[in-house]
């Protein structure tokens, strides 16, 4: 329930076929999301996708923060030699009042913006961009931009994943 897709699995070659497709999913995820909670009542934006996890609406709060921080994390990778990005608490974010109490319609505008110019960014990296890299202080990892292109496609398919096990609770 925790991980309804399983966790993101790095191939062992990332090839310009594989980041296409992998575009094309952060691409359709502000769409895909819209149409979950389209005709959702506010009682059901309530509901978790597992008992302890969080509300459709704090899932919904949690990928404008997760994929704003992801941008930023982009750019700082290519505008910078090898930065080691901020971390921040997730869950902690979640349980602020503009994660749990607000309408979700700001998280969409958001996401819709948002992945715009994110996905523009995207289609526009060169073979070199994508090797870039960032440091993850939380366990010394370098990151490529290749490869969390790919960890963001997954997120994407991980939390459309926990809204639509939540609408069937």
């Amino acid at each position: 329930m925790k991980y309804p897709i399983g966790k993101f699995q790095q191939p062992l070659h990332i090839d310009k076929q594989q980041i296409d497709h992998w575009i094309s999913i952060i691409e359709a995820f502000p769409k895909q999301l819209s149409e979950e909670v389209r005709n959702l009542r506010e009682q059901d934006l309530e509901k978790q996708y597992r008992p302890g996890g969080w509300t459709i609406r704090q899932v919904l709060n949690h990928c404008a923060d997760s994929h704003m921080n992801s941008m930023i994390r982009f750019k700082l990778a290519l505008t910078e030699d090898t930065p080691t990005i901020k971390p921040y608490h997730e869950d902690r974010w979640a349980g602020l009042s503009d994660s749990k109490d607000i309408p979700v319609e700001s998280a969409l505008k958001m996401l819709e913006g948002l992945h715009e110019r994110w996905v523009h960014l995207l289609k526009g990296l060169s073979e070199s961009d994508l090797e870039r890299q960032f440091i993850h202080p939380d366990n010394d990892a370098l990151i490529s931009l290749k490869t969390n292109i790919g960890i963001y496609a997954w997120h994407c398919e991980h939390h459309l994943a926990h809204v639509r096990n939540a609408k069937l609770r």
